[in-house]
């Protein structure tokens, strides 16, 4: 049997439920998830592989309207990363809103085959609903296909893995069988104290946060993973928000983290976090950069 190989890229608006995808056609988290918009900021890449094929999946940052640097620079990453891929999903939620129209014509002028995914339809009420928006879709144009799914159910995941391998072409695979993401140790560190961060906290809090990891240290004697990162904000206000109450809510958050990373690194996590305040830090380039939200212009 022929081995199958492309790389799908996974594009659409910021909160439609991307992340929850791509962790589900892995079949494990490489992507944080929050109920907030905009909870991806970097190009992530993940890889399904199986005895018959490797698809190496790209989740790019929710693609809108910018209005900070950083969004700008978000957005543009999201751009880049469809460039090169054999096959774009593009994924919808429950309501077509005024601003996919524009969104569709930026698609095209890629010329990459496009399948709509119709995401969230778990929390539809029939399949008359279903069929309804799937009609306000197709207004726009023409989709290679159109699948409704629910990521978090995992619904009809299998018809859309199937749509996907039509463009898929004959090649081995380029990653090892046991390789799943591209991300660094640092990186996931980063991204898994931010979805906390997403979870814990309301209103300007959650965009105006940065995560560095500023050591990962091997302790032989504790044999522990001792990690210290450091919580960049926009205000003073943002600070004693994160901080809470005696302490209370960077505690909880730092908890939380190391829950997660415990399972991760599969050992004990000594997590370490503080609060700098970096004034209006996401309108500026310098420090976009900085803080590790950089696009290459490869």
């Amino acid at each position: 049997m022929t081995h199958k190989f492309a790389f799908v890229g996974i594009a659409g608006k910021p909160n439609v439920g991307k992340s929850t995808l791509i962790n589900a056609l892995i079949g494990e988290k490489i992507a944080i998830t929050s109920d907030k918009a905009q909870t991806t900021r970097h190009r992530i890449l993940g890889v399904k592989s199986t005895p018959d094929f490797q698809l190496v999946f790209v989740d790019t940052p929710g693609i809108h309207e910018s209005k900070h640097v950083l969004n700008q620079v978000i957005v543009k990453h999201a751009n880049q990363a469809l460039l090169d891929v054999d096959v774009m999903l593009w994924v919808v939620d429950r309501k077509k809103q005024p601003y996919d129209d524009k969104l569709y014509q930026t698609f095209k002028t890629l010329n990459i085959p496009m399948i709509l995914v119709i995401n969230k339809i778990d929390q539809l009420n029939s399949k008359a609903e279903i069929d309804a928006l799937i009609m306000s879709y197709l207004s726009l144009g023409e989709f290679e296909a159109v699948i409704p799914i629910s990521a978090l159910k995992e619904t009809y995941l299998q018809h859309l893995e199937a749509s996907i391998l039509d463009y898929a072409y004959e090649e081995g695979p380029m990653f090892p069988d046991n390789y799943t993401s591209d991300q660094q140790e640092h990186q996931i560190i980063s991204e898994w104290i931010r979805e906390k961060i997403l979870s814990l906290t309301q209103q300007e809090v959650p965009h105006s946060a940065a995560v560095i990891v500023e050591s990962i240290e091997e302790n032989k004697k504790q044999k522990t993973l001792d990690i210290r990162a450091l919580i960049i904000v926009e205000r003073e206000s943002q600070k004693k928000i994160l901080i809470g109450k005696q302490g209370e809510k960077l505690k909880q958050i730092g908890m939380l983290a190391r829950h997660d990373l415990n399972k991760k690194f599969d050992r004990k996590v000594h997590l370490e976090l503080w609060i700098k305040v970096k004034k209006d830090w996401r309108n500026k380039m310098q420090d976009v950069m900085r803080f590790g939200y950089g696009v290459s212009s490869d």
